[in-house]
């Protein structure tokens, strides 16, 4: 009679123990001071107080969860898998830095059809740098062999980050009144919303294949498709360690699937509304190649995709200029869109 074992079901131990030896040291290297080693442990371990921590005084722990959608499709179609872990970090800890909280760690989950070491170890090379560029520390992850539910090339990404605030110094939104401006901060690309509609468009509208040059950009389909999310954590930790600066900050949106004006309405109060004008920047290549290829209208175009803006900051009128000037010494392109008024919690782009 013929002798089973793990192996024979698609999963073996010894691919597997070779994947973990490779992504050591991508994990060792976003170690913070805070973290505290447990060998062998199950579970990973952080100090909220410690070395390098601030002294809060009524800290809120602040968590964020997401995935990177079917961007994963072009990771697997070009074979670039070592900057889409970055864009798993940035859609959680950009949702995290919204309250104005530090990013403290983060955890991934990775799902695969087959194991493959080389694979394995890009992707957390990439949730690696995105620690490293978002201040965390990468203190734990799962990976998960499943060939029965996932095909050999099939692989998913998941993950969640932790943040702290100072529960009096939270930004959420409720302080937001007339005459406050609204400061767009450029994003990178599509960043990791509306690839659905991205790849239809694209390869099976027009047609294009991954190494065809992508209109309008010295770029090819690849490149520009798989550039990474932008994590703003530098950017906004100058804003907000600028105390007279940071208490004219009344609030932050992160611009994922929805566009500028559903996510900003998250965190509008019910009296006030925001005047955006759309000429106040330019709409990337990215987008407007996009939608001619696509024939796609507007309206659509805005309530799917960030348009060139990648988050929101919304402020007192008085320090709109000093955070102008910290963000351009990062050289991070910033707009003044439009201005708060009067109104019912609305978000109108003219």
């Amino acid at each position: 009679m013929t002798s089973l074992d793990y192996k024979s079901s698609g999963v073996d131990l010894d691919v597997y123990r070779d994947s973990m030896q490779r992504i050591t040291k991508h994990v060792q290297g976003t170690r913070t001071p805070r973290v505290m080693p447990l060998d062998g442990g199950f579970a990973g371990l952080f100090r909220l107080f410690g070395e390098g921590s601030k002294k809060y005084r009524d800290p809120v722990i602040v968590s964020g969860t997401d995935g990177v959608g079917t961007k994963l499709k072009l990771a697997q179609m070009t074979g670039i898998c070592d900057t889409i872990g970055i864009d798993l970090v940035a859609m959680c800890v950009n949702d995290c830095l919204c309250l104005g909280a530090e990013p403290l760690f983060f955890l991934d989950y990775l799902a695969m059809g087959k194991d493959d070491p080389v694979r394995t170890e890009q992707l957390v090379k990439g949730i690696a740098q995105g620690c490293k560029d978002s201040g965390m520390a990468l203190i734990g992850g799962e990976t998960a062999i499943m060939p029965d539910l996932y095909r050999e090339e099939d692989f998913d990404l998941a993950g969640f980050c932790v943040a702290v605030v100072e529960k009096d110094g939270m930004i959420t939104g409720k302080a937001i009144q007339p005459g406050d401006v609204v400061l767009g901060l450029a994003s990178s690309g599509f960043h990791s919303n509306g690839y659905s509609l991205v790849r239809k468009v694209v390869f099976e509208h027009a047609g294009l294949k991954v190494e065809n040059p992508y209109p309008g950009l010295e770029e090819t389909v690849g490149e520009a498709l798989l550039k990474p999310t932008r994590i703003y954590t530098q950017e906004l930790r100058k804003i907000l360690d600028d105390e007279p600066i940071s208490q004219g900050v009344t609030g932050i949106g992160h611009i994922t699937g929805g566009g500028l004006a559903e996510n900003l309405e998250r965190i509008l109060p019910d009296s006030v509304d925001l005047k955006i004008e759309q000429n106040a920047w330019e709409v990337p290549v990215l987008f407007t190649e996009l939608q001619k290829l696509g024939n796609i209208k507007q309206a659509e175009m805005q309530r799917v995709f960030n348009m060139g803006i990648g988050l929101v900051v919304v402020c007192r009128e008085e320090v709109a200029s000093g955070i102008e000037k910290h963000l351009s010494e990062f050289e991070l392109p910033c707009y003044r869109l439009g201005k708060a008024v009067a109104g019912s919690g609305q978000v109108t782009v003219s």
